[in-house]
C-alpha cells in the first residue's frame, strides 16, 4: 500500500479511538476528533477501491467477506462474556446489521451505490459531477426535512450523515483518479490552511454545542470538516516520498496500527468501560492503549486463523 495511505489509516484509528477516550483526560474536550477519523477511513476506502473490475457479487462478497469476521469474532465474544445482550437487540441486529458498530453499517450500504459510479465509466469520468448531484440532494434535505432545531449533524448513528461519508468516499475515488498530480506535490500553504480550518471546524463544533440559537447554520460543520478533509489528504499525498523515509521503528509502528484499525475498532468500546473507572491520567491512558492494541492484535490474529481455515476448506474441496 502506498505509504501516505498507510499514515491516514494509523491516524484515522486514532482519531477515532480518542474521540472515545471520555473520562479518561483529565479534560473530556481531548476526547475528540472522532468525525475525522470516519471521513478519512471513508476517503482512504474510496482511494484504494477505485479500480473496480469484476461482477457486483463477486466484488461487494470480497467486501462482506473482508468486513465482517472480526465483527462476528469479537460481537460472539463479548455476548458470551456478558457485555453484549442478546435481550437488547436481536441476533440479525448483533450480528448482521446495523451491528453495535457505526461505522460497519455505512460501508455495507455506501459500497453499494459507490461500486456503480466506479464501475459505469461515464459516472467514473465525472465523479466531481457526481458529488455535486449528491450534495444538492443532501442541502435539499437539509432545508426541507432536517431537524435544524438543535446541534447532531455530525452524530454518526444518524442516517443523513452518510451523504457526508458517500462524498468523502469519492472524494477519494478523486484522489486516486488524480494521483499523479497531488502525491509528492508538497506545498507549505496545504500544510498552513490544514492549520487554518482544523481551527474554524473545531471552533464551529464548540459553537453549535454551545448556541442553541446557531443551529440553524450546522451544515457550515460539515463544510469545514470536507475542506479539512481534502486538506489532510493534499498534505500527506504532498510528503508520501518524506513518509517514506521516516525512520524505520517509526515505520513499523504506523503500519502496525494501520493494519489492524478495523480490529482497534470492535474492541475499543468494552474495554473502555472496563478500564474508565481504573487509576488516574496518565496511568488509565496507558492502560487502556495498551489493552486496545494487545487485544485488536490477538483479534486480528484469530480473524487471520479463520480465514487460512476457510481458504484450507475451500481447497480440500476443490481438491474432492
Amino acid at each position: 500500500m502506498i505509504f501516505f495511505v498507510t499514515c491516514l489509516r494509523a491516524l484515522a484509528a486514532c482519531l477515532i479511538t480518542n474521540a472515545h477516550y471520555t473520562g479518561i483526560y483529565p479534560i473530556d474536550l481531548i476526547a475528540n476528533g472522532g468525525l475525522i477519523g470516519d471521513v478519512l477511513f471513508f476517503a482512504v476506502s474510496g482511494y484504494c477501491l477505485y479500480n473496480v473490475k469484476t461482477s457486483f457479487p463477486k466484488w461487494y462478497g470480497k467486501r462482506i467477506y473482508r468486513v465482517y469476521p472480526p465483527v462476528l469474532i469479537m460481537t460472539a465474544i463479548y455476548v458470551v462474556l456478558g457485555f453484549y445482550s442478546l435481550n437488547e437487540h436481536s441476533v440479525c441486529w448483533w450480528f448482521v446489521y446495523p451491528t453495535y458498530y457505526h461505522f460497519i453499517a455505512s460501508i455495507i450500504v455506501l459500497y453499494i451505490p459507490f461500486y456503480f459510479i466506479m464501475r459505469i465509466r461515464f459516472l467514473k469520468e465525472h465523479i466531481l459531477s457526481v458529488m455535486e448531484i449528491i450534495a444538492l440532494v443532501w442541502l435539499l434535505l437539509y432545508f426541507t426535512v432536517y431537524d435544524k432545531s438543535y446541534y447532531h449533524i455530525d452524530t454518526v448513528r444518524e442516517p443523513m450523515i452518510r451523504f457526508l461519508f458517500m462524498e468523502c468516499m469519492l472524494l477519494g475515488a478523486w484522489f486516486r483518479h488524480n494521483d499523479k498530480k497531488i502525491r509528492n506535490k508538497f506545498k507549505a500553504w496545504h500544510l498552513i490552511a490544514t492549520v487554518i480550518v482544523f481551527c474554524v471546524y473545531f471552533g464551529s463544533k464548540l459553537l453549535f454545542s454551545y448556541w442553541e440559537s446557531l443551529a440553524s447554520f450546522q451544515i457550515l460543520n460539515q463544510i469545514a470538516i470536507f475542506a479539512l478533509l481534502i486538506l489532510v489528504f493534499l498534505t500527506f499525498a504532498g510528503l508520501d516520498s518524506k513518509l517514506e523515509n521516516l525512520p524505520v521503528w517509526l515505520k513499523k509502528a504506523i503500519s502496525f496500527v494501520s493494519g489492524i484499525t478495523l480490529e482497534i475498532y470492535v474492541v475499543q468500546y468494552v474495554l473502555i468501560g472496563l478500564i474508565r473507572p481504573v487509576g488516574i491520567f496518565p496511568l488509565n491512558w496507558i492502560l487502556l492503549t495498551a489493552s486496545i492494541l494487545g487485544s485488536a492484535f490477538i483479534l486480528h490474529k484469530i480473524t487471520e486463523g479463520f480465514y487460512h481455515g476457510i481458504e484450507y476448506i475451500a481447497l480440500k474441496s476443490g481438491g474432492v
